[in-house]
Order: structure tokens, then sequence, then C-alpha cells
């Protein structure tokens, strides 16, 4: 999850390369809801060991209320610490 600022616009994505897509975010280099808002600071990510599980698992947080993303992120990242450092 990507967001611009604690407690603030949430982005829930899927990607294969999450080190590739977290800076393109970072960068506003893809146009789209990232870039409009702002989201530029990873604050959780789930790895998985194939694309249909992480697609699934993207669906049910997006499906989820806005408590239950919080609750994510809180959970591994009470700082709300931008973890893109930790890709690398």
């Amino acid at each position: 999850m990507m967001t611009n600022k604690r407690n603030g616009t949430l982005y829930t994505g899927v990607t294969s390369n999450l080190q590739k897509r977290a800076f393109e975010h970072r960068e506003g280099t893809i146009k789209g809801f990232t870039k409009r808002y702002g989201c530029k600071t990873l604050v959780w990510y789930e790895p998985h060991e194939n694309m249909e599980s992480a697609i699934l698992r993207e669906k049910q947080i997006k499906a989820g209320s806005r408590r239950k993303k919080l609750n994510l992120i809180e959970a591994a990242n009470l700082d709300w610490q931008d973890l893109f450092d930790n890709l690398v």
C-alpha cells in the first residue's frame, strides 16, 4: 500500500516487481491515481508465491474497510515509515 501521508489517501495494488513499481510511484512517472493524489510512500506490502494469490489478496484488501487497511499497516508499520529502502 502506498500513501501520501499518515492516515491519508491509500492505494492498494499488485505487481511482480515491487521495487520497480514503488520507485515509479515515488517518481510520479506513471499517470493515474497515485500521481494524482501524491501517494509516494510505501507503508505496507505482502509477498506472494504467485500472481494469482497476490491478485486474490489485493481484491480482498480492496473490498475491506478503510479501518481494516489501517490495521494492516499499523500492525506491521506503526510509525508509517517508508519501506522503500528496505526493498533494495
